[in-house]
């Protein structure tokens, strides 16, 4: 153990040394904390329930809606479009100032974004084909692809989002946020159809990456803008939860009249100014918390493989599950999440499927790094300076 702590400790001080003083480690450690929330909420709240020869997805939010509070925890995309909208602006003006075209900056963000969906979606083609055709049950496949790849909306708008940089760099928070009120008076307000509030789906997520356009502005350096979107979210949130009948909950709950996410409501939008808020608050905290070598050296590897991290932990779900079958039902994993005996027994499988993700991870981080082609490791890709046109480090 004295070994592995030696080793530890010598690697994240490698690390530490390797990176650029000017590098803003508050982006990054940012940037992993709402890599980790989306993957732990994705953990604790879907259930895959075994009926039969049926898997179908459940969340304890049906059967405990007071575990609402869970999810405002764990519900952090607000915080990725801001660190996305930040680091996306300060990388176009910086391809600029170096005579870079906005088609070459685009292709390399792009190649970047996508490249790891690639051995996503060719595994889950080669997976649904055998299910299929080994006769299993059509509601089975379709929850399991449906979980599986369910992270690729997001990659759509954010791709959206990075595409109209140049268009959105100066453009205030308050008008996409007018465009998400306007449709939820009209969808719930007026009666307006449903497929109104698809709208919201670029105009909400709009409201985050903008306010990370003003940070590279430099108009959200001061801690007043921090407190007036984390009291005004917060309690523009409460009234609409208390008083407006949106639901407390800040993700998708199966068999839900409303959704807050799918797609975003105002409430949504409000809540994610309140987490942007509080981001922007702790940025000073960050960054001298990253000056510990061990710290730094865990943030820079999660943000390493991102990517990966994000594409792949709803496919660990579901191998872990699916593996476990024939040893089951197992509580906290093929049961119905109906009670806080299930919520203790599901804690432990977060471990397994954090070792199941490691397997991913290991087997298909290349894509990340290389677009499937193998290079000889360089330990500086980890701590590279925010160069946007050949970093390796992904700004998701």
């Amino acid at each position: 153990m004295t070994r592995l702590t030696a080793a530890a400790r010598g690697t994240a001080a490698r690390i530490d040394a390797a990176t650029p003083a000017h590098r803003d480690r508050a982006v990054d450690a940012l940037r992993a904390f709402a890599v980790a929330g989306v993957v732990l909420g994705h953990w604790l709240v879907t259930a895959l329930v075994a009926d039969g020869r049926t898997l179908r997805a459940a969340s304890p939010l049906q059967h405990l809606p007071w575990l609402a509070p869970v999810s405002w925890a764990f519900q952090t995309l607000a915080v990725f479009f801001l660190v996305g909208g930040h680091v996306a602006t300060r990388s176009y003006a910086s391809a600029r100032e170096r005579g870079v075209p906005y088609r070459r900056w685009l292709h390399a963000r792009l190649a970047r974004l996508f490249g790891p969906v690639v051995a996503v979606l060719g595994l889950w083609t080669v997976v649904t084909l055998t299910l299929l055709l080994s006769d299993a049950e059509y509601a089975t496949v379709r929850t399991l692809v449906k979980l599986a790849l369910s992270p690729m909306w997001f990659l759509l708008v954010f791709a959206a989002l990075t595409a109209a940089t140049p268009l959105v760099a100066r453009l205030h928070p308050l008008w996409p946020l007018a465009v998400v009120l306007h449709v939820d008076v009209l969808r719930f307000g007026f009666g307006a159809p449903d497929g109104l509030g698809w709208l919201n789906l670029a105009a909400g997520w709009l409201v985050p990456y903008t306010l990370g356009a003003a940070w590279t502005r430099g108009e959200l350096e001061s801690r007043r803008p921090g407190w007036v979107l984390l009291g005004g979210g917060t309690a523009a949130t409460a009234a609409l939860v208390a008083w407006a009948g949106y639901p407390a909950a800040m993700v998708g709950v199966p068999g839900a009249e409303v959704s807050n996410l799918n797609p975003p409501t105002l409430a949504a939008v409000t809540f994610g100014l309140a987490q942007c808020g509080l981001a922007l608050l702790l940025r000073d905290r960050l960054r001298r918390a990253m000056r510990r070598p061990l710290a730094w050296a865990a943030v820079a590897l999660v943000n390493l493989s991102a990517m990966t991290v994000f594409l792949w932990h709803q496919t660990a779900l579901m191998a872990t599950t699916a593996a476990l079958l024939p040893a089951g039902p197992l509580p906290g994993l093929h049961t119905v999440p109906d009670g806080l005996g299930w919520a203790a027994a599901r804690l432990p499988w977060l471990i397994v499927f954090a070792l199941a993700l490691a397997v991913c991870g290991a087997a298909f981080r290349t894509w990340e790094q290389g677009g499937g082609r193998r290079r000889r490791a360089r330990p500086s890709r980890v701590v590279r300076a925010h160069r946007p046109m050949t970093e390796r480090t992904p700004h998701v």
